[in-house]
């Protein structure tokens, strides 16, 4: 039989790993509302346009309350049109985008881009601001392994 005694420093024990447990997480979730990553993997326009609004709607979000929030664009895919400077119909509203939140980031998948070019014979050029990363699904990974929070757009 196990005396009472012993149940009290169970329990204390049990309460102070849960309360522990809910401060790291409390913690992570903190982390994860300060950074942001959104993925474009398709080159249909409304898409490539849901990502600039998601990229405003959530800056204002926070900065409303008071917040800074980092945001990446990573296109992967079919997406990397969306930062092709000879494909994209968006060249104006990214780069107004762009200087209106510097905590954006323009990320293209170098992979896709050297399959694009190899396909279609060309050199792709970026659009200004953007930047290449060796593989797209890898920095999302990357980038929610550090606590980022991902949207798929």
């Amino acid at each position: 039989m196990i005396s009472a005694t012993r149940w009290s420093r169970r329990g204390l024990l049990a309460g102070t790993a849960i309360l522990t447990a809910g401060g790291a997480a409390a913690g992570k979730e903190d982390r994860l509302t300060e950074a942001v990553v959104i993925l474009i993997d398709s080159n249909e326009p409304y898409v490539m346009g849901h990502a600039i609004s998601y990229s405003a709607n959530l800056s204002k979000h926070f900065a409303d309350r008071g917040a800074r929030l980092l945001i990446e664009v990573v296109a992967n895919g079919k997406g990397i049109d969306v930062f092709r400077a000879d494909k994209t119909p968006l060249v104006e509203p990214l780069a107004t985008l762009r200087q209106s939140l510097p905590n954006l980031t323009y990320s293209m998948c170098a992979s896709s881009k050297a399959i694009a070019e190899a396909k279609e014979q060309i050199s792709i050029p970026l659009i200004s601001g953007a930047s290449l990363v060796p593989f797209g699904i890898g920095r999302v990974v990357d980038l929610q392994l550090k606590g980022w929070a991902y949207i798929h757009a």
